[in-house]
């Protein structure tokens, strides 16, 4: 049996680089995914496939995500955290190279899928050691750092993609995504202490399965679950299809797509930083509250200017801008009440809710889609709109019938 780890109260140079890497590491999972997007006409130019295969690249790295995040949290408390991390990241880099050998969109959505997965290992795995490695007020300050820091990858990737794409091919992102994570790779191999405890006791499925039996049995994990992926869902919704809605059909350039993007996540950045500065002044169900106001009525202008007026553009971004601010109050708040309902061990509770999280992702960008081209811009805002309401009344209910943690 391994000794008790100690979390760090204090920051030196090891322990800051850390924290450092894995945010380094999910930079470049979160910019694998916005970057590409704008990139993503030329992709199917290349490969001679249909518009539709679009948004089928983000669909299909949330499905990877999807693959195996039942099994790293558990997995990661016998084997230990750092072995499991360092062979997700690993993985990753080999996925990006991969893409270089793809000869069709099938292939190509195939390696998609695969680098997908890594982001498994950053929810169940990377914040559980954050959470272990430092003691709960240096932890806090230390995720919403990291927060702050990889909310930059969304805003800066379409942009980022559409110059990118002017300049260089589309392969030439997957090297640049690669040569990001390995780097990520030898910061965690130098600074990454292990801090799963070791009970000697052998994986077990059956103990799996009952500790899951457990977590989605609490109706407050799965309230909270659901309501930070339908929350979200708005957003990723239109990562994954504005460059049909705004490149293909509007007939923007990629730069101007670029632009576009910039008001949306910048309104991200907004909230997330007076989170951070009335985060501990206030109680934590505070902020929630508060979000869920721009989150609606945001929603609701985006779906009016779509539904009423053609090409108005300037609505619909700002709308979107304005749900991202409230979207951006809500969600750190409520992944960590919905991750402390339960008293099951954090690795199974962070990969369960994962799990929801990133299948009302999967299931909710792929309706977006069919609605958009069977009835166009106006049905799919709409949806978006019903997609953050129902978001919001899955949070009234979760904050209204919260109890303490329960098994």
């Amino acid at each position: 049996m391994s000794s008790v780890f100690q979390p760090a109260e204090r920051l030196g140079r090891r322990q800051w680089l850390f924290p450092l890497s894995l945010v380094l590491f999910e930079f470049a999972t979160y910019i694998a995914h916005d970057m590409i997007q704008p990139g993503m006409l030329q992709v199917i130019s290349d490969f001679s496939a249909s518009a539709d295969w679009v948004s089928a690249s983000l669909t299909a790295y949330l499905c990877g995500g999807i693959m195996l995040q039942w099994l790293l949290g558990p997995l990661s408390d016998r084997l230990g955290r750092r072995p499991v991390l360092l062979t997700g990241v690993a993985f990753f880099v080999v996925t990006c190279l991969g893409t270089l050998l793809t000869q069709s969109i099938e292939q190509f959505i195939l390696m998609r899928f695969l680098q997908g997965m890594s982001l498994c290992f950053i929810g169940a795995v990377g914040y559980a050691a954050i959470q272990e490695a430092f003691n709960e007020s240096l932890s806090i300050k230390l995720m919403a750092l990291m927060a702050n820091v990889t909310l930059i990858a969304p805003l800066l990737g379409p942009l980022a993609g559409a110059a990118f794409i002017h300049y260089a091919p589309w392969k030439a992102m997957f090297r640049l995504f690669a040569l990001v994570s390995l780097l990520a790779w030898w910061g965690l191999w130098r600074s990454m202490p292990e801090t799963a405890p070791r009970d000697g006791q052998p994986f077990s499925f059956r103990r799996l399965l009952a500790d899951y039996g457990q977590v989605l049995g609490n109706k407050s994990v799965v309230f909270g679950s659901l309501s930070i992926g339908l929350i979200t869902l708005p957003l990723l919704a239109w990562v994954a299809q504005s460059p049909v809605i705004l490149i293909q059909d509007a007939g923007m350039s990629p730069l101007q797509y670029g632009w576009l993007q910039v008001p949306i996540f910048a309104g991200l950045i907004i909230g997330n930083l007076l989170l951070t500065k009335i985060s501990g002044k206030v109680k934590v169900t505070t902020p929630i509250w508060l979000g869920i106001v721009p989150i609606v009525v945001g929603l609701a202008i985006t779906a009016v200017a779509a539904t009423f007026f053609a090409h108005a553009w300037g609505w619909v971004i700002g709308g979107l801008g304005l749900y991202a601010m409230g979207s951006g109050l809500v969600n750190a708040g409520l992944y960590r009440l919905t991750l402390f309902s339960s008293n099951v061990g954090k690795g199974t509770v962070a990969a369960a809710l994962g799990l929801i999280t990133i299948l009302v992702f999967a299931l909710g960008i792929e309706v977006a889609k069919l609605l958009y081209f069977a009835d166009g811009n106006a049905r799919f805002n709409q949806f978006t709109l019903l997609s953050g309401v129902a978001g919001t009344l899955l949070i009234t209910l979760f904050l209204t019938s919260r109890k303490k943690p329960t098994h």
